[in-house]
Protein backbone atom coordinates (compact mmCIF):
# COMPACT_ATOMS: atom_id res chain seq x y z
CA UNK A 1 0.00 0.00 0.00
CA UNK A 2 0.99 3.59 -0.92
CA UNK A 3 -0.03 6.03 1.04
CA UNK A 4 1.14 10.00 0.67
CA UNK A 5 1.98 12.62 3.72
CA UNK A 6 -0.81 14.52 2.15
CA UNK A 7 -3.11 14.59 -0.46
CA UNK A 8 -5.76 17.18 -2.08
CA UNK A 9 -7.96 14.66 -4.16
CA UNK A 10 -11.01 13.94 -1.37
CA UNK A 11 -11.18 17.40 -0.68
CA UNK A 12 -10.97 18.53 -4.18
CA UNK A 13 -13.12 16.17 -5.78
CA UNK A 14 -16.16 16.40 -3.37
CA UNK A 15 -16.36 20.22 -4.28
CA UNK A 16 -14.85 20.24 -7.89
CA UNK A 17 -18.25 21.87 -9.04
CA UNK A 18 -17.92 24.69 -6.73
CA UNK A 19 -14.43 25.30 -7.70
CA UNK A 20 -15.30 25.38 -10.71
CA UNK A 21 -17.89 27.51 -10.69
CA UNK A 22 -15.76 30.10 -8.85
CA UNK A 23 -12.76 29.92 -11.63
CA UNK A 24 -15.28 30.85 -14.28
CA UNK A 25 -17.39 33.59 -11.94
CA UNK A 26 -14.09 35.72 -11.39
CA UNK A 27 -12.60 35.32 -15.02
CA UNK A 28 -16.10 36.22 -16.55
CA UNK A 29 -15.89 39.12 -14.21
CA UNK A 30 -12.49 40.24 -15.32
CA UNK A 31 -11.67 41.57 -11.82
CA UNK A 32 -8.71 40.40 -9.90
CA UNK A 33 -7.89 42.26 -7.54
CA UNK A 34 -9.15 43.87 -4.58
CA UNK A 35 -13.19 42.82 -6.04
CA UNK A 36 -16.24 41.52 -4.22
CA UNK A 37 -14.61 38.28 -3.88
CA UNK A 38 -11.98 39.21 -1.80
CA UNK A 39 -14.61 41.51 0.34
CA UNK A 40 -17.57 38.71 0.49
CA UNK A 41 -14.42 36.23 2.12
CA UNK A 42 -13.07 39.14 4.52
CA UNK A 43 -16.06 39.15 6.10
CA UNK A 44 -17.04 35.65 6.33
CA UNK A 45 -13.57 34.61 7.91
CA UNK A 46 -13.71 37.21 10.25
CA UNK A 47 -17.25 36.19 11.40
CA UNK A 48 -15.76 32.32 11.23
CA UNK A 49 -12.79 33.81 13.45
CA UNK A 50 -15.08 35.94 15.75
CA UNK A 51 -13.32 38.92 14.72
CA UNK A 52 -14.51 42.48 13.42
CA UNK A 53 -11.85 42.85 10.73
CA UNK A 54 -10.08 40.66 8.46
CA UNK A 55 -7.76 41.88 5.99
CA UNK A 56 -6.61 39.71 2.94
CA UNK A 57 -2.77 39.82 2.01
CA UNK A 58 -0.49 37.26 -0.31
CA UNK A 59 1.24 35.36 2.31
CA UNK A 60 0.97 34.01 5.66
CA UNK A 61 4.86 35.45 5.90
CA UNK A 62 3.66 39.31 4.72
CA UNK A 63 0.39 38.63 7.46
CA UNK A 64 3.49 38.46 10.23
CA UNK A 65 5.37 41.54 8.51
CA UNK A 66 2.23 43.85 8.03
CA UNK A 67 0.96 43.39 11.60
CA UNK A 68 4.43 44.12 13.09
CA UNK A 69 4.97 47.47 10.80
CA UNK A 70 1.23 48.30 11.50
CA UNK A 71 2.03 48.26 15.61
CA UNK A 72 5.12 50.48 14.27
CA UNK A 73 7.69 47.78 15.18
CA UNK A 74 11.35 48.94 14.07
CA UNK A 75 14.91 48.66 14.41
CA UNK A 76 15.78 48.01 17.19
CA UNK A 77 13.07 46.62 18.91
CA UNK A 78 13.17 43.24 19.99
CA UNK A 79 9.92 40.44 19.50
CA UNK A 80 9.33 37.20 21.54
CA UNK A 81 9.58 33.99 18.92
CA UNK A 82 9.26 30.76 20.09
CA UNK A 83 12.32 28.85 19.71
CA UNK A 84 10.27 25.98 17.72
CA UNK A 85 8.62 27.16 14.60
CA UNK A 86 8.71 27.65 10.90
CA UNK A 87 11.63 30.19 9.85
CA UNK A 88 8.69 32.67 8.69
CA UNK A 89 7.75 33.83 11.83
CA UNK A 90 11.42 35.15 13.04
CA UNK A 91 11.59 36.40 9.48
CA UNK A 92 8.99 38.28 9.62
CA UNK A 93 10.43 40.64 13.12
CA UNK A 94 13.86 40.62 10.72
CA UNK A 95 12.45 42.34 8.02
CA UNK A 96 11.08 45.01 10.51
CA UNK A 97 14.97 45.46 11.74
CA UNK A 98 13.59 44.40 14.94
CA UNK A 99 15.11 41.33 16.81
CA UNK A 100 13.82 37.79 16.93
CA UNK A 101 14.08 36.52 20.66
CA UNK A 102 13.32 33.00 20.74
CA UNK A 103 12.00 31.22 23.61
CA UNK A 104 11.75 27.28 24.37
CA UNK A 105 9.16 25.31 24.00
CA UNK A 106 7.21 22.85 25.97
CA UNK A 107 8.36 19.47 24.51
CA UNK A 108 5.05 18.15 24.76
CA UNK A 109 3.09 21.17 23.24
CA UNK A 110 5.62 22.01 20.95
CA UNK A 111 4.50 25.67 21.47
CA UNK A 112 6.37 28.30 23.50
CA UNK A 113 6.87 27.70 27.19
CA UNK A 114 5.25 30.70 28.80
CA UNK A 115 7.08 29.90 31.87
CA UNK A 116 10.47 30.72 30.09
CA UNK A 117 8.91 34.16 28.30
CA UNK A 118 9.67 36.88 31.27
CA UNK A 119 13.10 36.01 31.41
CA UNK A 120 13.77 37.43 27.72
CA UNK A 121 12.31 40.45 28.23
CA UNK A 122 14.27 43.79 28.05
CA UNK A 123 13.45 47.35 27.48
CA UNK A 124 13.52 46.79 24.04
CA UNK A 125 11.02 44.23 24.12
CA UNK A 126 7.97 45.27 22.31
CA UNK A 127 5.45 42.09 21.28
CA UNK A 128 5.28 38.99 21.55
CA UNK A 129 3.79 36.26 18.69
CA UNK A 130 1.88 33.03 20.34
CA UNK A 131 2.61 30.47 16.97
CA UNK A 132 -0.29 28.15 17.29
CA UNK A 133 1.88 24.84 16.37
CA UNK A 134 0.61 22.14 14.38
CA UNK A 135 -2.73 23.37 15.26
CA UNK A 136 -2.76 23.52 18.96
CA UNK A 137 -3.57 26.69 19.77
CA UNK A 138 -0.73 28.16 22.58
CA UNK A 139 -1.70 29.21 26.79
CA UNK A 140 -3.18 32.70 25.62
CA UNK A 141 -4.35 33.57 28.78
CA UNK A 142 -0.80 33.26 30.22
CA UNK A 143 0.95 34.71 27.43
CA UNK A 144 -1.70 38.14 27.35
CA UNK A 145 -0.61 38.48 31.30
CA UNK A 146 2.40 38.64 30.69
CA UNK A 147 2.28 40.97 27.95
CA UNK A 148 -0.26 43.77 29.97
CA UNK A 149 2.13 43.39 32.87
CA UNK A 150 5.03 44.29 30.76
CA UNK A 151 2.89 46.67 28.76
CA UNK A 152 3.41 44.31 25.18
CA UNK A 153 1.34 43.79 22.12
CA UNK A 154 0.71 40.17 21.51
CA UNK A 155 0.57 38.71 17.79
CA UNK A 156 -1.18 35.37 16.84
CA UNK A 157 0.70 33.42 14.79
CA UNK A 158 -2.12 31.03 12.92
CA UNK A 159 -0.92 29.87 10.40
CA UNK A 160 -1.44 26.04 11.26
CA UNK A 161 -4.39 26.56 13.05
CA UNK A 162 -7.44 27.28 10.67
CA UNK A 163 -10.72 26.60 12.95
CA UNK A 164 -8.63 25.77 16.30
CA UNK A 165 -10.00 26.70 19.82
CA UNK A 166 -8.84 28.17 22.91
CA UNK A 167 -11.03 27.75 26.20
CA UNK A 168 -14.23 27.44 23.55
CA UNK A 169 -12.86 30.78 21.86
CA UNK A 170 -11.52 30.52 18.07
CA UNK A 171 -7.99 31.52 17.89
CA UNK A 172 -7.31 34.67 15.70
CA UNK A 173 -9.63 36.69 18.28
CA UNK A 174 -7.40 36.35 21.03
CA UNK A 175 -4.67 38.82 20.62
CA UNK A 176 -4.07 42.22 19.24
CA UNK A 177 -4.11 40.74 15.86
CA UNK A 178 -3.45 37.31 14.17
CA UNK A 179 -1.92 36.04 10.87
CA UNK A 180 -3.05 33.95 8.90
CA UNK A 181 -1.25 31.18 6.08
CA UNK A 182 -3.49 29.81 3.34
CA UNK A 183 -0.78 28.16 1.62
CA UNK A 184 -2.04 25.08 -0.25
CA UNK A 185 -1.37 22.75 2.16
CA UNK A 186 -3.27 24.27 5.18
CA UNK A 187 -6.46 23.08 6.60
CA UNK A 188 -8.01 25.87 4.76
CA UNK A 189 -5.92 26.08 2.17
CA UNK A 190 -5.92 28.44 -1.40
CA UNK A 191 -4.66 27.02 -4.70
CA UNK A 192 -2.15 29.52 -4.51
CA UNK A 193 -0.12 31.81 -1.97
CA UNK A 194 -2.49 33.92 0.19
CA UNK A 195 -3.06 35.03 3.61
CA UNK A 196 -4.60 37.63 5.48
CA UNK A 197 -4.87 39.06 9.32
CA UNK A 198 -7.68 39.03 11.74
CA UNK A 199 -8.04 41.97 14.39
CA UNK A 200 -10.99 43.45 16.88
CA UNK A 201 -8.61 46.69 16.15
CA UNK A 202 -9.81 48.62 13.23
CA UNK A 203 -6.70 51.37 13.40
CA UNK A 204 -4.34 48.24 12.55
CA UNK A 205 -6.79 46.51 10.23
CA UNK A 206 -6.27 49.98 8.34
CA UNK A 207 -3.21 50.11 8.98
CA UNK A 208 -2.49 46.95 7.36
CA UNK A 209 -4.68 47.29 4.28
CA UNK A 210 -3.19 50.44 3.51
CA UNK A 211 0.25 48.78 4.16
CA UNK A 212 -0.12 46.07 1.94
CA UNK A 213 -1.70 48.25 -1.30
CA UNK A 214 1.23 50.52 -1.80
CA UNK A 215 0.86 52.15 1.99
CA UNK A 216 -2.49 54.17 0.17
CA UNK A 217 -5.87 54.59 1.84
CA UNK A 218 -7.50 55.56 -1.78
CA UNK A 219 -6.05 55.06 -5.01
CA UNK A 220 -2.69 57.86 -5.71
CA UNK A 221 -3.00 59.00 -2.24
CA UNK A 222 -0.26 57.40 -0.21
CA UNK A 223 0.34 57.74 3.54
CA UNK A 224 2.94 54.68 4.50
CA UNK A 225 5.88 53.29 2.72
CA UNK A 226 4.47 50.46 1.75
CA UNK A 227 4.30 47.31 -0.07
CA UNK A 228 2.80 45.00 -2.36
CA UNK A 229 0.75 42.49 -0.34
CA UNK A 230 -2.88 41.37 -1.52
CA UNK A 231 -5.32 38.36 -1.43
CA UNK A 232 -6.41 38.24 -5.17
CA UNK A 233 -9.83 37.40 -6.30
CA UNK A 234 -9.34 33.68 -7.30
CA UNK A 235 -7.71 32.40 -4.33
CA UNK A 236 -10.37 34.23 -2.17
CA UNK A 237 -13.17 32.80 -4.66
CA UNK A 238 -11.96 29.49 -4.15
CA UNK A 239 -11.63 30.17 -0.35
CA UNK A 240 -15.14 31.33 -0.04
CA UNK A 241 -15.92 27.75 -1.48
CA UNK A 242 -13.82 25.54 1.01
CA UNK A 243 -14.47 27.59 4.10
CA UNK A 244 -18.49 26.29 4.69
CA UNK A 245 -16.74 22.48 4.87
CA UNK A 246 -13.61 23.45 7.11
CA UNK A 247 -15.26 22.55 9.99
CA UNK A 248 -16.13 18.90 8.66
CA UNK A 249 -12.83 18.26 7.56
CA UNK A 250 -11.11 19.76 10.93
CA UNK A 251 -13.44 16.77 12.30
CA UNK A 252 -12.13 14.17 10.24
CA UNK A 253 -8.48 14.78 11.44
CA UNK A 254 -9.38 14.48 14.37
CA UNK A 255 -11.28 11.25 13.68
CA UNK A 256 -7.37 9.80 12.13
CA UNK A 257 -5.63 11.56 15.45
CA UNK A 258 -8.19 9.72 18.02
CA UNK A 259 -7.39 6.48 16.25
CA UNK A 260 -3.56 7.26 16.22
CA UNK A 261 -3.94 8.22 19.84
CA UNK A 262 -5.31 4.51 20.55
CA UNK A 263 -3.80 2.88 18.17
CA UNK A 264 0.09 3.10 18.19
CA UNK A 265 1.12 1.70 20.99
CA UNK A 266 5.22 1.24 20.19
CA UNK A 267 6.92 2.14 23.24
CA UNK A 268 9.74 3.68 20.84
CA UNK A 269 7.28 6.59 19.64
CA UNK A 270 6.00 9.45 21.83
CA UNK A 271 2.56 10.68 20.35
CA UNK A 272 1.17 14.38 20.53
CA UNK A 273 -0.98 15.61 23.16
CA UNK A 274 -4.98 14.80 22.52
CA UNK A 275 -7.56 17.56 21.74
CA UNK A 276 -9.44 18.86 25.01
CA UNK A 277 -11.92 21.30 26.04
CA UNK A 278 -9.42 23.83 26.63
CA UNK A 279 -7.25 23.07 23.94
CA UNK A 280 -9.13 22.41 20.52
CA UNK A 281 -6.69 20.72 18.39
CA UNK A 282 -6.85 21.11 14.62
CA UNK A 283 -4.19 18.32 13.54
CA UNK A 284 -3.24 20.52 10.87
CA UNK A 285 -0.06 17.68 10.99
CA UNK A 286 -0.18 14.73 13.27
CA UNK A 287 3.64 14.67 15.32
CA UNK A 288 5.36 11.79 16.25
CA UNK A 289 8.62 11.70 17.86
CA UNK A 290 11.31 8.98 17.83
CA UNK A 291 14.99 8.57 19.34
CA UNK A 292 15.75 6.78 16.05
CA UNK A 293 13.57 8.61 13.90
CA UNK A 294 15.84 8.81 10.68
CA UNK A 295 15.37 5.06 10.90
CA UNK A 296 11.67 5.35 10.94
CA UNK A 297 11.44 7.74 7.90
CA UNK A 298 13.00 5.12 5.56
CA UNK A 299 11.19 2.21 7.33
CA UNK A 300 8.05 3.73 6.54
CA UNK A 301 9.00 4.89 3.52
CA UNK A 302 9.91 1.68 2.62
CA UNK A 303 6.78 0.82 3.35
CA UNK A 304 4.77 3.11 1.24
CA UNK A 305 4.23 5.71 3.64
CA UNK A 306 4.94 9.15 2.86
CA UNK A 307 6.38 11.81 6.45
CA UNK A 308 7.76 15.35 6.33
CA UNK A 309 10.39 16.30 8.92
CA UNK A 310 9.04 19.72 10.25
CA UNK A 311 11.67 20.82 10.93
CA UNK A 312 15.09 19.37 10.52
CA UNK A 313 17.55 22.43 11.56
CA UNK A 314 16.05 24.50 14.12
CA UNK A 315 16.22 28.43 13.18
CA UNK A 316 19.03 29.75 15.74
CA UNK A 317 21.29 27.06 13.78
CA UNK A 318 20.26 27.91 10.20
CA UNK A 319 22.79 30.00 8.57
CA UNK A 320 20.31 32.60 7.71
CA UNK A 321 20.10 33.97 11.24
CA UNK A 322 24.08 33.30 12.19
CA UNK A 323 24.08 36.71 12.99
CA UNK A 324 22.41 35.52 16.71
CA UNK A 325 25.73 33.65 17.53
CA UNK A 326 23.18 31.24 19.20
CA UNK A 327 25.75 28.43 19.78
CA UNK A 328 24.25 24.75 19.17
CA UNK A 329 23.40 23.61 22.84
CA UNK A 330 21.65 27.06 24.21
CA UNK A 331 18.37 25.51 23.21
CA UNK A 332 18.28 22.10 23.60
CA UNK A 333 14.51 21.62 23.24
CA UNK A 334 14.06 23.08 19.67
CA UNK A 335 17.13 21.22 19.15
CA UNK A 336 15.84 18.12 20.70
CA UNK A 337 12.51 18.21 18.60
CA UNK A 338 14.09 19.03 15.47
CA UNK A 339 16.22 15.77 15.63
CA UNK A 340 13.52 13.59 16.79
CA UNK A 341 9.93 14.85 15.06
CA UNK A 342 8.36 13.38 11.98
CA UNK A 343 4.84 13.89 10.73
CA UNK A 344 3.14 10.72 9.40
CA UNK A 345 -0.19 11.17 6.78
CA UNK A 346 -2.86 13.45 7.93
CA UNK A 347 -5.03 14.48 5.44
CA UNK A 348 -9.17 14.62 4.66
CA UNK A 349 -10.05 11.22 3.00
CA UNK A 350 -7.54 9.18 4.45
CA UNK A 351 -9.43 5.52 4.53
CA UNK A 352 -10.14 3.67 7.79
CA UNK A 353 -7.64 0.81 6.06
CA UNK A 354 -4.73 3.38 5.49
CA UNK A 355 -5.19 4.41 8.61
CA UNK A 356 -5.13 1.45 10.30
CA UNK A 357 -1.67 0.50 8.06
CA UNK A 358 -0.13 3.49 8.95
CA UNK A 359 -0.36 2.49 12.67
CA UNK A 360 0.66 -1.36 12.02
CA UNK A 361 3.45 -0.57 10.19
CA UNK A 362 4.37 2.18 13.08
CA UNK A 363 3.82 -0.76 15.61
CA UNK A 364 5.80 -3.26 14.05
CA UNK A 365 9.26 -0.74 13.56
CA UNK A 366 11.81 -1.92 16.04
CA UNK A 367 15.78 -1.14 16.35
Amino acid sequence: MNIPFASFVPMHEEIRQGLDAAFKKVVDKSYFIQGEECEKFEEEYAAYCGTKYCVGVATGLDAIYLILKALDIKAGDEVIVPSNTYIATALAVSFTGAKPVFVEPVIDTYNIDVTRIEEKITEKTKAIIAVHLQGRAADMDAINAIAKKHELYVLEDAAQAHGARYKGQRVGALSDAAAWSFYPGKNLGALGDGGCITTNNKQIADKVRALGNYGSDYKYHHIYQGTNSRLDEMQAAFLRVKLPHLDKWNEARRRIAEAYLSGITNPLINLPLATSEEYEHIYHVFVIRCDRRDELEKYLKDNGIGTVKHYPVPMHLQKAYEELHIQEGELPIAEEISKTVLSIPMYYGMTEEEVEYVIDKINKFEV
